[in-house]
């Protein structure tokens, strides 16, 4: 994966400062849909744990200390929204249950998808399509990927036990059962392997989820999209502001998102991240997520 450290590609802004951040006004309606009884970590303030896991989701900032990218401009214009100051409390990943199950932050912002056996101790306002993309060498002859015959007899990059590769096995089972060439998946350590196996010609697709290899791609400038894959598929996978249980916060969250796509806000910041393929046309609460496997 992307390293959590800052790294410099042009069309980001990986400063502290942000002075290009997206600000909006407080949404009374919004705001007023916050229960009664609901009682933040810090009264006023919105706290919002977020993994810093690589850019352009959420990264260090060239201080090396602060929080910055996608995920974070996006708690901020929540936060707005509902008439609240922000603190972004980083975690691992792996820690963000936990904490807000104990009660250590209001929300979790990071890259968390729907599924299932999460809605059973999890409330979800969704905030972007669960992307992963397809990527090829600038030169390659591969034009476009839809659907399984487009990936038909490719060697296609994909992390083991991930859900892509769960994806890319079926497309390759249709494909053989419709009389076409079967997928050859392909198994590196880490990023820097794959693609110098992407660039050498050893293979000719890399599948990951579409936000790191938008910023690879823009940082190396030597790769390309050539599609996109639902997490969910054939169904959509949403990412969601994450919640504790029955907390009550959800619709209000889900109403301030859907603020921040009426006023436009939403769409300057998905582009200001190069992630308007992501965009939603509007926030739901506790969609249907992915099934249990």
């Amino acid at each position: 994966m992307v390293s959590a450290l800052a790294v410099k590609a042009d069309g980001f802004d990986l400063s502290p400062e942000q002075p290009n951040r997206v600000h909006v006004e407080r949404s009374g309606p919004a705001a007023k849909a916050i229960p009664d009884g609901f009682r933040f970590v810090t009264p006023g303030t919105f706290t919002v744990a977020v993994s810093p896991g690589g850019p352009p989701l959420a990264t260090y900032a060239t201080d090396a200390k602060t929080v910055v990218g996608a995920d974070p401009e996006y708690a901020s214009a929540i936060a707005e929204t509902l008439g609240l100051k922000l603190e972004l409390v980083p975690v691992a990943w792996a820690d963000w249950p936990l904490g807000l199950t104990s009660g250590k932050y209001d929300a979790v912002i990071s890259n968390v998808g729907v599924t299932e056996q999460r809605k059973e101790k999890f409330d979800f306002s969704t905030y972007r399509k669960g992307l992963h993309g397809f990527f090829v060498k600038s030169d390659s002859q591969v034009k476009s990927i839809v659907e399984p015959k487009d990936a038909a007899g490719l060697r296609i990059i994909v992390g083991a036990g991930t859900n892509q590769e769960r994806i890319l096995l079926k497309w390759s089972d249709q494909d053989v059962s419709a009389g076409l060439k079967p997928i050859e998946l392909q198994y590196y350590d880490d990023d820097a392997a794959s693609l110098l196996a992407l660039q050498s010609g050893r293979a000719d697709v890399i599948v990951q989820p579409h936000a790191q290899l938008v910023f690879i791609a823009e940082r190396d400038k030597n790769i390309r999209r050539v599609g996109t894959l639902s997490a969910g598929w054939p169904d959509r996978s949403d990412v969601a502001i994450t919640t504790r249980k029955g907390s009550g916060l959800a619709d209000a969250l889900t109403l301030a998102t859907n603020e921040l796509i009426r006023n436009g806000a939403y769409a300057k910041i998905l582009e200001r991240w190069h992630l308007s393929e992501e965009a939603l046309p509007a926030s739901e609460t506790n969609p249907p997520g992915l099934p249990k496997f």
